[in-house]
C-alpha cells in the first residue's frame, strides 16, 4: 500500500479519531459532518466514501445530506465566513444596517442566516464561526479589523 501523502494527513488523522465515534451513533452522520468541517475547514470530497463506509450508507447519501444543508462545503472557505441573521427579530432590533454594513465592506464572505439562536440579544453575527450578540456595524467593522469586540 503506498504511503499517504503528506496533504492527505490531517483527513486521515481527523477520519481515524472521529469515525469511530459515530459509526454506531443513530443520527451520527450530521454530528460527523460537522465535526470534520470544524476540524478541517471543509468536508472534503475524498472524505465521503469512508464517511459511508463507516456509517454504512451509500456514497450518494452522505454526498446529498452535505449539498442539502448550506453550511456543509466541500471546499475550505475563501477568507473569513460571516453569517448575518436575517430573521424577524434581528430586523427588529437594526438587523438591516447591519446586513447593509455587511454588504458595503464586501471583503468577506457574507451570508444570510435565518436565526442563530439569540433572538433576544439580536440583532447577530457569527464571524468565523464564533457567535456575536448585540451586533452593530461599528462592531462588526472592529471584528473585522480584529479588535476586541
Amino acid at each position: 500500500m503506498p504511503a499517504p501523502h503528506p496533504a492527505d494527513a490531517p483527513l486521515a488523522a481527523t477520519l481515524a479519531d472521529l469515525l469511530p465515534r459515530h459509526a454506531d451513533t443513530p443520527g451520527g452522520l450530521l454530528p460527523l459532518l460537522h465535526e470534520v468541517q470544524h476540524l478541517l475547514g471543509c468536508i472534503p470530497p475524498e472524505a465521503v466514501p469512508a464517511i459511508a463506509e463507516a456509517l454504512n450508507r451509500s456514497r450518494a447519501e452522505v454526498q446529498g445530506v452535505i449539498d442539502h444543508y448550506p453550511d456543509f462545503r466541500q471546499t475550505p472557505p475563501v477568507g473569513r465566513v460571516l453569517k448575518i441573521c436575517r430573521a424577524e427579530a434581528c430586523q427588529a432590533m437594526g438587523g438591516e444596517a447591519l446586513w447593509q454594513a455587511a454588504q458595503a465592506l464586501g471583503s468577506d464572505t457574507v451570508e444570510p442566516v435565518y436565526c442563530l439562536g439569540l433572538c433576544a440579544c439580536a440583532p447577530s453575527l457569527m464571524l468565523d464561526g464564533v457567535l456575536h450578540a448585540r451586533a452593530t456595524p461599528e462592531r462588526l467593522q472592529a471584528l473585522l479589523a480584529g479588535g476586541a469586540a
